[in-house]
């Protein structure tokens, strides 16, 4: 039983990138434009305190999930870390279930390799890799496009893709747009549907239905696109620091935005997440 739990716990840390293939596609700066005068109505009012919108759908084997959000960052300073993958290792580490991250050169082309695993301290050996090939960014004054793909992924999963674009906004602030997307197959969904129906079952996401929020896969999906989300912020939010001080108010920024919002959000006590994070740090700079 042990064994089982930690490895359909160990499933749902996988699907931290929880859409399908056909999914998280880059809009374009002017695609995107026109997606925010759509949902200007609801960036200005939304569950969440600001101008963030979170849409996802659930299909068979199919989970679709993006944000978008207007956030108070210059669209120089969003391009400049988007566009450096050694920027996202300090992104993705933010994330519970993110052990480690390195970005190298292999074969002429540039890799992200993500560990990703439980939300305690954990070894890099025991947590699972996701190699991501990244490909070179679109980079302007008006636009800023990243994307990576991982053609193959652990428990029959497989097509992981993670995109991030953005454009400038008025008053220094920026429209970010991100999403993932992966496909998984019959031994991934039944493992999944046990964690679920088990120890996830008390798992919600951010959409109401009904007299409640949405759970099962879509609220994983919702779970962690607003993890990363958050991630991203909580980065750029650091930079204004010193740099010896930036690490840490990276940390806490993002544990206190996920504080918000405890009943989706909340996995493990802030002291506990500070300790494991700063453990995971140091092991990955030691290693770059």
């Amino acid at each position: 039983m042990r064994n089982w739990r930690h490895s359909t716990a160990a499933l749902a840390a996988i699907l931290l990138l929880p859409l399908s293939a056909q999914a998280a596609g880059l809009l374009g700066p002017s695609a995107l434009r026109a997606r925010h005068t759509a949902l200007a109505p609801q960036l200005a009012q939304n569950p969440f305190g600001g101008p963030l919108v979170l849409q996802s759908e659930e299909s068979a084997r199919r989970v679709d999930g993006e944000v978008f959000a207007v956030i108070d960052h210059p669209h120089a300073a969003v391009a400049k870390a988007l566009s450096d993958p050694a920027q996202w290792c300090e992104i993705l580490i933010l994330h519970l279930n993110t052990k480690y991250c390195r970005s190298h050169d292999a074969a002429g082309a540039t890799r992200v390799d993500v560990r990703v695993g439980k939300k305690h301290p954990q070894a890099v050996h025991a947590a699972t890799l996701l190699s991501f090939r990244w490909q070179p960014p679109q980079v302007r004054q008006d636009y800023v496009s990243v994307q990576m793909d991982a053609a193959e992924g652990p428990y029959d999963t497989s097509d992981y893709r993670l995109i991030a674009e953005a454009v400038p906004m008025d008053g220094g602030k920026t429209l970010l747009h991100m999403g993932y997307a992966f496909s998984y197959g019959g031994a991934s969904s039944m493992a999944m549907t046990l964690y679920l129906n088990t120890i996830g079952r008390d798992k919600v996401g951010f959409t109401r239905a009904g007299a409640d929020y949405v759970g099962g896969m879509r609220g994983v999906a919702e779970r962690n696109t607003m993890r990363y989300y958050m991630a991203i912020d909580a980065y750029l939010d650091s930079l204004v620091s010193p740099p010896g001080q930036q690490l840490e108010h990276r940390l806490r920024g993002w544990f206190d935005a996920t504080e918000r919002f405890p009943r989706q959000l909340r996995e493990v006590d802030r002291d506990g997440y500070l300790r494991m994070k700063r453990q995971e740090v140091e092991r990955q700079v030691r290693a770059s």
